[in-house]
């Protein structure tokens, strides 16, 4: 797999740039070195960005995190998030699965993730008598969570209802800073272990969350288009799915999965064993 040390080769075979935030932007605490000013490149060259990420929270808050992190705005198109898609689907009750949920909701979670549910109609609730679904936005990354087992007694009494799940980031795991912790998916993939329904997860590598993605970008042609994220599993999977170049980042968690100088061979190796075939991996977000 051929290797590259930035994007500047990229721009001229591509028109549109769908990035993974956490883990190639940021590290959760901070943007990666070079990200600002290849934004900024990309931005002067006329291409188009879009951040398409699994955060559990609505796009708006994303977009107050990252400028908060000093990364200017006007680089940048739209922000689709996860937790964005699930408060319309919340809302809207626009597919079968949300149109049979209820409106009473246990949530698994950080309180700062509720942003989820604002104005959408639903309501959380302490009671488990009460409550007619799980809404589950993951650990607390300040809490360091890194066993999903540590969520065993939270979420049995759930999963012995067959309360059904709304899991709202599809990650299994992330990097934060130099920690690897888990993330929604792991606590979906144990609530199945206890009992509980397969949850309904919103995210990639569904290729439904790139619609709203090409629709903000304004490009028919996807062979125009390239996502680039550090997780087969959702980033790469999700693209190749939604007929997406995809470019895999060797950053957050890669960079924790084959360290700071990769081989070639074997990215190539690992990425077939997932089923995906990036075009090309990156060692950074930098120009």
């Amino acid at each position: 797999m051929k290797i590259l040390d930035g994007v500047r080769s990229l721009a001229p075979r591509y028109d549109g740039f769908i990035l993974d935030i956490w883990g190639v932007v940021h590290d959760g605490r901070r943007p990666y070195p070079g990200v600002a000013d290849a934004l900024a490149r990309l931005t002067d060259q006329g291409k188009r960005i879009v951040f398409l990420s699994n955060a559990p929270r609505r796009s708006f808050v994303v977009h107050e995190l990252l400028t908060g992190m000093g990364l200017d705005s006007a680089h940048w198109t739209a922000i689709v998030t996860s937790g964005e898609i699930a408060w319309r689907h919340l809302a809207r009750r626009d597919t079968p699965a949300f149109a049979a949920l209820g409106t009473r909701a246990i949530h698994i979670g950080p309180e700062r993730d509720l942003s989820v549910v604002r104005d959408s109609g639903v309501s959380i609730v302490t009671d488990l008598d009460q409550a007619d679904f799980v809404l589950n936005t993951g650990p607390d990354p300040d809490r360091g969570a890194e066993d999903a087992g540590a969520y065993a007694a939270q979420l049995a009494p759930c999963a012995a209802r067959g309360l059904p799940m709304v899991c709202v980031n599809p990650d299994r795991h992330v990097m934060v800073g130099d920690r690897h912790i888990i993330c929604a998916g792991a606590l979906a993939d144990l609530y199945v272990t206890l009992g509980g329904p397969k949850a309904i997860e919103i995210g990639k590598p569904d290729p439904a969350v790139y619609d709203p993605v090409m629709e903000a970008l304004g490009i028919a042609d996807r062979a125009r288009l390239v996502a680039i994220g550090d997780s087969p599993h959702t980033d790469l999977a999700g693209a190749q799915a939604a007929g997406i170049d995809a470019v895999w980042a060797l950053t957050g968690l890669a960079a924790h999965a084959h360290g700071e100088a990769p081989d070639g061979d074997r990215l190539a190796a690992v990425a077939a064993a997932e089923g995906v075939t990036p075009v090309a991996a990156l060692t950074g977000l930098r120009w």
